[in-house]
């Protein structure tokens, strides 16, 4: 057995952890050949990043006026000149940034309105070429929308059938109310036929009109697709009146839908038509959890069309949430690593945590406990998927038996 020795969990016990054929056999005094030495300093199941976009990551473009507009109509200039080879490239660099500090989950979109699905492909083979340091999952994703031009349907049918893993939508992008519903409609019934997640884009937008969240826990409920629902963004929400929000918000929860903020992107493009003050544009984190709503992060977006910065690191992502909507109450602050780690687990549907009988995914760190870890938000110092280490330092990764230096970008 190998162990994790001198490590401190989040409830403060200081322990060992051991670990055989990468599992966790042994949390408390365990006795074996020593993996790593943790000090003394918090050891913690890896991070999730339920919400990115790795067909755009990387792209040499700018974006000038900033906005998420003008990131729409660069991206719908360049995709469909993209090759494999090079989403791929961009793709592969983004995964091992966010795997040297400590996400070993990564949900990522591929915009499947690009007719010839070079995107996807590239993505699907990422998938498969990096599965022994990531699990990663693509959502099939009508970036267009899927009634704003004849055959995207049929393409967001094909994407599925391909080996996207989730059903993605956009309805605050389709052309009218109408439309909007009847994407939710196709989304589920082609979820259902091939037993997918739905993983949706909902109402992103600073319009307090746009309310299609609410349709979507309708259909999840009427297709008892409970648990199997994620809603991305959900800016909109931001400008909903109080006594909607407090009468939609249980009927979300009853449907199980996990809810995405992506607060490093969502803070910059949205509110973009304000005067002062401007709105922050993201779903009210504090809100949805005291109405029994899941709620896990996204990074969403690294130096692409529609965010000129980003590094990987979830902590990043965690601690301008905290931020934006002022989770610094002590509990609250404590709390809010659920928001990356155990959240993001119940909305992927993993087993996860340290415990025997789970696998040994954890994170060495540097912090003595969740406070500095969100303070200085540095990368652990080991990370180690299914017992091996895998990452060190936020600076190497292990590929196929040899260290190699993680680059910050392509």
């Amino acid at each position: 057995m190998y162990i994790v020795k001198n490590a401190k969990l989040l409830d403060g016990r200081k322990v060992s952890i051991g670990i055989e054929n990468g599992i966790i056999t042994c949390v408390g005094e365990c006795r074996g050949e020593e993996l790593v030495d943790a000090g003394g300093k918090l050891v913690i199941p890896p991070y999730f990043n339920m919400h990115f976009h790795l067909d755009s990551v990387f792209l040499p473009v700018q974006n000038i006026s900033g906005t998420l507009w003008e990131g729409i109509r660069i991206w719908k200039e360049i995709k469909g000149k993209l090759t494999e080879d090079d989403v791929i490239k961009r793709a592969t660099t983004a995964v091992k940034l966010m795997v040297a500090y400590g996400t070993l989950w990564i949900r990522s979109h591929a915009d499947i309105t690009e007719k010839e699905f070079k995107i996807l492909r590239a993505l699907l083979k990422v998938r498969e070429e990096l599965k022994k340091i990531a699990d990663i999952q693509i959502t099939a994703f009508p970036q267009d929308g899927i009634y704003t031009d004849k055959g995207n349907d049929e393409l967001l049918y094909k994407a599925v059938e391909l080996g996207a893993d989730n059903v993605g939508l956009i309805p605050h992008n389709e052309i009218t109310r109408e439309d909007g519903v009847n994407s939710i409609d196709l989304a589920f019934n082609i979820a259902k036929e091939f037993n997918k997640d739905v993983d949706g884009h909902i109402d992103e937008t600073d319009d307090p009109n746009s309310r299609y969240l609410e349709v979507v826990a309708k259909k999840t409920i009427e297709n008892n697709w409970f648990n199997r629902v994620t809603a991305g963004h959900v800016t909109a929400m931001h400008s909903w009146d109080k006594a909607y929000r407090y009468r939609i918000l249980p009927i979300v929860s009853k449907a199980g839908i996990t809810v995405i903020p992506n607060p490093l992107v969502n803070a910059v493009l949205q509110g973009r038509l304000d005067e002062y003050p401007k709105r922050r544009g993201m779903a009210p984190i504090r809100e949805l959890l005291d109405h029994g709503v899941n709620v896990a992060l996204g990074h969403d977006c690294i130096m692409d069309p529609w965010y000129p910065l980003g590094s990987g690191n979830m902590l990043q992502v965690l601690f301008m949430a905290i931020h934006l909507d002022q989770l610094t109450g002590f509990d609250e602050l404590r709390n809010s690593i659920n928001l990356i780690t155990y959240n993001a687990a119940r909305a992927w549907r993993t087993e996860y945590g340290i415990e025997e009988g789970k696998k040994a995914n954890l994170l060495v760190t540097n912090a003595e406990d969740e406070i500095d870890l969100i303070r200085f938000m540095e990368p652990p110092r080991y990370v180690i998927r299914e017992g091996e280490v895998i990452a060190k330092d936020g600076r190497y990764v292990l590929i196929n038996g040899r260290w190699e230096e993680v680059k910050r970008k392509p």
